[in-house]
């Protein structure tokens, strides 16, 4: 196989996670790698194989891409589309997490498309190739917040490769509207020409976090590297800022996703100065109702599906609502997916 070419090794997430470093070159800061992390679906059994497998996605793989100031650490996320048969991959983007430098900007690109070298190292340690999809798998995307709108963008550019896209609270719009959009838009384009690496302040309270830490339950512990995934968010510089609007300008035009998409939201969102219990059941990053108006800018079959009680990282929200965004994006796979 392909993937035989690839010097997988032990991830810290210990069996039945590996990880590959993929290198790709160098910027003004030193040696730029990516990492790809993987969990593959166990192989059919001689009783499975005499009964009939009943896992219908023994022939996907999935490719996932986290948010902004963060990393692939959710096992039961991979749990999730093993169990179906499916192959899980989980990329660490250049800059962040596992494939963090010493010396390095965390998380810093000036344009989004620059993860598409990000991408085809992955899919080629994956066995794909960005010039034609593979007659004998199918790809799923899926991103999380950044990662989202990065992948959905992905997808546009390369049209034909995946078979369908699971988006997790992406970040397809700003948290601001209209005249006051534009206007923020238009300063962080012009600070992005003359001063790119200016940093702007520090807006994150640290709610989201504790609120993960709250909804926590001990049948599914996880743990994060601080300096992965800071309590509060990494430092956002003008550059990275202008990416991330050029980005959802692009989207608020039309993308034209041929493949099914699926948008998971949470019910509500939550702003505040100071801690409440709603930050525990609410997206305290995003506005939900504007993100779930411009997913339907991405494609031409686009499914929103709100979960009551969820957090920004719907899979990290307490039990019942990852409960239901499990059994919902269940569904829609079993409708979108199984042949």
């Amino acid at each position: 196989m392909v993937e035989d070419m690839w010097d997988w090794k032990p991830d810290i997430l210990g069996a039945p996670f590996e990880q590959t470093t993929l290198t790709l070159g160098e910027d003004s800061e030193g040696d730029v790698v990516a990492t790809v992390v993987r969990s593959l679906a166990a192989p059919a059994t001689w009783w499975r194989t005499l009964s009939g497998d009943q896992r219908r996605l023994t022939d996907v793989d999935v490719l996932y891409v986290h948010g902004w100031s963060d990393y692939f650490f959710q096992r039961r996320l991979a749990k999730f589309w093993n169990d179906r048969g499916a192959n899980f991959y989980a990329l660490d983007l250049r800059k962040y997490g596992r494939s963090l430098r010493p010396g390095q900007t965390p998380g810093y690109v000036a344009d989004l498309a620059t993860y598409d070298e990000d991408i085809a190292a992955a899919l080629a340690a994956m066995g794909w190739k960005t010039d034609r999809a593979r007659s004998d798998r199918r790809l799923v995307l899926m991103g999380h917040s950044t990662g989202g709108l990065t992948l959905s963008l992905w997808a546009a550019r390369h049209a034909g490769l995946a078979s369908a896209i699971v988006l997790n609270s992406p970040w397809l719009e700003l948290q601001i509207t209209g005249i006051t959009r534009q206007a923020i838009a238009a300063f962080v384009q012009l600070t992005a020409r003359v001063r790119p690496m200016e940093v702007g302040p520090q807006l994150d309270l640290g709610f989201y976090s504790r609120a993960q830490q709250e909804v926590a339950y001990a049948e599914d512990p996880y743990e994060v590297n601080p300096q992965w995934r800071p309590e509060r968010t990494m430092p956002v510089h003008a550059g990275w800022m202008n990416a991330i609007v050029n980005g959802q300008h692009t989207v608020e035009a039309g993308l034209g996703i041929a493949v099914p998409v699926c948008v998971l939201l949470s019910q509500r969102t939550w702003i505040g100065v100071r801690w409440s219990d709603e930050a525990k059941a609410a997206d305290t990053v995003l506005v939900v109702d504007d993100i779930a108006k411009a997913s339907l800018k991405l494609g031409r079959s686009v499914t929103v599906e709100r979960i009551d009680g969820a957090l920004h990282d719907i899979f990290l929200s307490a039990k019942p609502a990852r409960d239901d965004a499990y059994a919902t994006l269940g569904r829609w796979v079993d409708h979108m997916l199984v042949n």
